[in-house]
């Protein structure tokens, strides 16, 4: 993402500019955007025209519109993000109120305005226009006739490919069958790493599987590509790691990003801290409960007695079209900030986020033990009885 333009008063009302520059940047103006925000961007309309002799014709302008954000709808597989709402400033195609719906492109330049800038919103567009972090981790999760080929970004997981080949099991005296269906296997799994995976952006492929089923896939992938002397393959061969997994399904994704080994090489990963930060918080609740807290009226308390380490919040909380609802989120993440705590703001599409939507979305890792605060209402409650 691009930042042209920042333009933001002492109220924090103003507008920014952005230019989205690839996929992932849709994902970020998702959460950046609010229904009442405006939106100026070009777009196409259809527009009807009459000639001089009385025919109707029409056809498609490209014009530029500004709308009074009503709704918001992101497609996170293929990364599209639609925006519809009436139009606030003249034009000479589209009547003022007239509905329309805005297909955000990638490289075309849009510009937001809010009446209120919070923190949050502004340290996502920090993030998004940050180049360090891109999608540096790549993952192929598998099993015998089963791979996920996973991108993981700092903001999303997202599911490349999915490859399905049925294996025929070992017959006695012969295994030509399972063997040949095997090698299907692999070719297509090798194909996909090669169609989806940018090795120039990309640090480290994770390759996960139970029992010796990456072992026999990566023996086949190098074999294959000295035999096809394939110079992508054999140039990136120190990024391939190997790492047990349960299964060849996109969930046991998580337990590859909390492997020891896998931390230590993606130290400098945004998903990697996320997923380190909800084991400490599992860790914590097993063994000192009174520090470890989740929900929004808990975390909240123990933020005011000044008691939170580290937040753990979903990036789905931002979204609350609810406004007060929000605002009360991101009060809570500048409470703990002016306290000197950490703040992990965790991306709704990756499997760490989905286990703390679980948690209501919101959780901390406590300074020092307090006692559970439901019982210390209960407590109060019966004093007064």
């Amino acid at each position: 993402m691009k930042l042209l333009h920042r333009d933001i008063e002492k109220d924090n009302a103003g507008q920014v500019t952005l230019m989205p520059e690839e996929a992932e940047d849709m994902w970020h103006t998702y959460n950046l955007l609010q229904v009442g925000d405006s939106l100026r961007a070009s777009t196409i309309r259809k527009v009807q025209t009459e000639s001089t002799t009385g025919s109707v014709g029409s056809s498609r302008v490209r014009t530029t519109l500004t709308l009074c954000v009503e709704t918001i709808d992101f497609d996170s597989q293929a990364c599209r993000l639609r925006v519809k709402g009436t139009n606030i400033e003249e034009n000479q195609y589209v009547k003022m109120g007239a509905y329309h719906t805005i297909e955000l492109e990638l490289n075309r330049k849009f510009t937001l305005a809010k009446k209120s800038w919070d923190s949050v919103v502004l340290d996502r567009i920090d993030q998004a226009c940050d180049v360090a972090q891109k999608a540096d981790v790549a993952a192929v999760v598998m099993q015998e006739g089963l791979a996920n080929l996973v991108l993981v970004t700092p903001a999303m997981t997202l599911l490349r490919a999915k490859v399905e080949v049925t294996i025929p099991r070992k017959r006695r005296g012969s295994c030509t069958q399972h063997e040949k269906a095997l090698e299907r296997f692999y070719e297509a799994v090798m194909q996909a790493i090669l169609r989806h995976i940018n090795f120039d952006v990309v640090k480290c492929i994770l390759v996960a599987s139970p029992g010796f089923v990456k072992d026999q896939f990566i023996a086949y992938l190098y074999k294959e590509a000295v035999r096809q002397d394939n110079k992508v393959l054999l140039e990136n061969r120190p990024k391939f790691m190997l790492v047990h997994s349960s299964s060849g399904h996109k969930y046991s994704l998580k337990e590859i990003l909390s492997d020891p080994a896998v931390t230590s090489r993606l130290s400098d990963t945004k998903a990697a801290g996320e997923v380190k930060a909800l084991e400490d918080f599992y860790k914590m609740l097993q063994h000192e409960p009174d520090r470890a807290f989740y929900g929004l009226a808990h975390v909240e308390k123990a933020a005011d007695a000044l008691a939170v380490d580290t937040l753990l919040i979903s990036d789905k909380l931002f979204r609350h079209q609810d406004v007060p609802t929000r605002s009360r989120y991101v009060r809570l993440v500048d409470n703990v900030r002016d306290n000197g705590g950490n703040v992990r703001i965790f991306s709704s599409l990756h499997v760490s986020g989905e286990q703390l939507t679980q948690l209501s979305g919101v959780a901390a890792l406590l300074r020092f033990p307090i006692a559970d605060l439901s019982e210390a209402e209960e407590d109060s409650s019966s004093d007064e009885d």
